[in-house]
């Protein structure tokens, strides 16, 4: 009776097990074609992906991703894929590379500025513009975070530009550095004396970057445990000075700006009043998302990190807020008609 009921459960932690890699199997399978894409730029060779739509109609449009900070692989670890897979189905291709560094990627992103960020995505367009498969009045830009740094940079740049997404982007980086801090302890239960000593050590780090100290001055008075890198550091003392508010004013074509209302990077109150104040008057489009994060995860998921593994690895999709992938769909099918 008892090897009985034994294989009884092993039988039934196998369906289980065979259930679950096929729920995954299927959740993976992304309704777009991918293919491996190496593009030369003066600094090296960056490796990436293009998605086509699974059965494209004539020439296609296509949207040219920009990562946000960190060291991006092409999928950002796959969780670029139900976006991509979203533009796909709206009939747009979506070219997406490796960091310098990353994924096969040539170079370091470490030790890169947003003027080189801004170079390297005008590469991406002039190699898109080349290909026959693409609609040339239909290619833009998608970015996140850090990336509004670097489009308004591109769109001075190249006039072409069809569109420009730009998903929940800071204006200024010292000003979001702060109120990233601020957020992020009161969210953790600091108390508020404890967020003004930490703003005020930033105030100091500050001042060292300004005063283009070494990094030997910076770590004399940070603590080894939540010091940066050297070469973070380095990274920093580049670009600490980014502010998109001169720049917004170069957009010639649509603008569409999206902002989570659980965003604790970004003060996305200020992102769209900058916004509204310097893009032209009919370019600019906002969707707010209340429930959305930083990432556009819902704020369950943002909240649980195991709840967040588990959609990642079954449900993909719905990691995501259930407006963010049609809001996109939507607003690149009105470019061109």
């Amino acid at each position: 009776m008892i090897r009985q009921r034994l294989r009884w459960a092993a039988t039934l932690l196998s369906l289980a097990i065979a259930a679950a890699v096929l729920l995954i199997v299927w959740q993976h399978d992304f309704e777009m074609v991918e293919q491996p894409v190496a593009i030369p730029t003066k600094e090296g060779v960056l490796r990436g992906i293009l998605t086509m739509p699974e059965k494209p109609i004539g020439k296609v449009g296509l949207v040219v991703f920009v990562h946000g900070d960190g060291p991006a692989d092409a999928s950002y670890d796959g969780f670029y894929k139900p976006l991509w897979e979203a533009f796909a189905k709206a009939g747009y291709a979506s070219l997406s590379l490796s960091k310098p560094g990353i994924g096969g990627s040539d170079g370091s992103w470490l030790n890169q500025s947003m003027e080189d960020r801004a170079e390297e995505t005008l590469q991406a367009l002039r190699w898109a513009k080349r290909q026959a498969i693409f609609d040339a009045r239909r290619i833009g830009l998608w970015g996140a975070s850090q990336a509004g740094w670097v489009i308004p940079s591109v769109v001075e740049q190249d006039r072409e530009i069809a569109f420009s997404i730009l998903v929940a982007p800071a204006i200024n980086w010292l000003s979001q550095g702060a109120y990233h801090t601020r957020q992020q302890m009161k969210r953790d239960g600091f108390a508020e004396a404890d967020i003004r000593e930490r703003l005020a050590l930033e105030e100091r780090v500050n001042l060292l970057l300004q005063k283009g100290a070494s990094y030997e001055a910076y770590a004399r008075i940070v603590k080894h445990g939540t010091r940066m890198t050297r070469e973070r550091w380095q990274f920093v003392a580049r670009n600490f000075r980014s502010d998109a508010t001169p720049s917004l004013s170069s957009f010639r074509s649509p603008v569409h700006l999206v902002l989570g209302g659980q965003d604790l990077n970004v003060d996305v109150a200020e992102t769209e009043r900058v916004y509204r104040q310097r893009v032209a008057p009919g370019l600019l489009s906002v969707t707010r998302l209340p429930e959305a994060d930083h990432a556009m995860l819902t704020s369950a998921n943002a909240a649980s990190e195991l709840r967040a593994t588990f959609y990642a690895v079954f449900f993909p999709r719905k990691l995501f807020d259930p407006g963010y992938f049609d809001d996109l769909a939507s607003f690149v099918q009105r470019i061109g008609e």
